[in-house]
């Protein structure tokens, strides 16, 4: 028996300053705020489908993950948000409008197949990929295309 997986639900990202990451992931990015847990240290963001949890490192729940996240020891390689419609031109004039550099556009392999995607850092240092959908017939049993 397999699991019915269907779609990423949400991923943790523990953070040494919750109210700088809040404002990136919803002012840059447009999440918004589904709801907070103070109690536990939990704050929960919307993310298209899924959630994006921060969870402060000297708060409750993120005193139990160790040292904070840095340069020699981050808690995730990268996470990847499907945007719709991918324009380049309007992601880096939002990015720029809030000081965010990002890498140049490349085709990359995601659930949907191979599409346009772009790397950026959030504040501390997390790598976001934000992905498009895949190119014209290069979904998951689809051709290959390269920009």
């Amino acid at each position: 028996m397999t699991l019915p997986i269907r779609a990423l639900d949400h991923l943790v990202l523990r953070v040494r300053d919750l109210a700088r990451m809040r404002r990136f992931y919803c002012d840059v990015l447009g999440c918004t705020l589904e709801r907070e847990q103070a109690s536990i240290g939990l704050l929960q963001l919307r993310a298209g489908a899924s959630l994006i949890d921060l969870v402060p490192v000297d708060g409750p729940l993120g005193r139990a993950g160790g040292a904070a996240p840095g340069r020699e020891g981050r808690n995730l390689d990268h996470f990847c948000l499907r945007v719709e419609p991918f324009d380049e031109a309007a992601i880096r004039t939002q990015l720029a409008h809030h000081g965010v550099t990002a890498g140049p556009v490349e085709s990359r392999y995601g659930a949907e197949g191979e599409g346009p995607s772009i790397y950026l850092n959030d504040p501390e240092g997390n790598v976001v990929e934000l992905k498009g959908p895949p190119w014209p017939g290069g979904g998951v049993d689809g051709a290959r295309h390269v920009r």
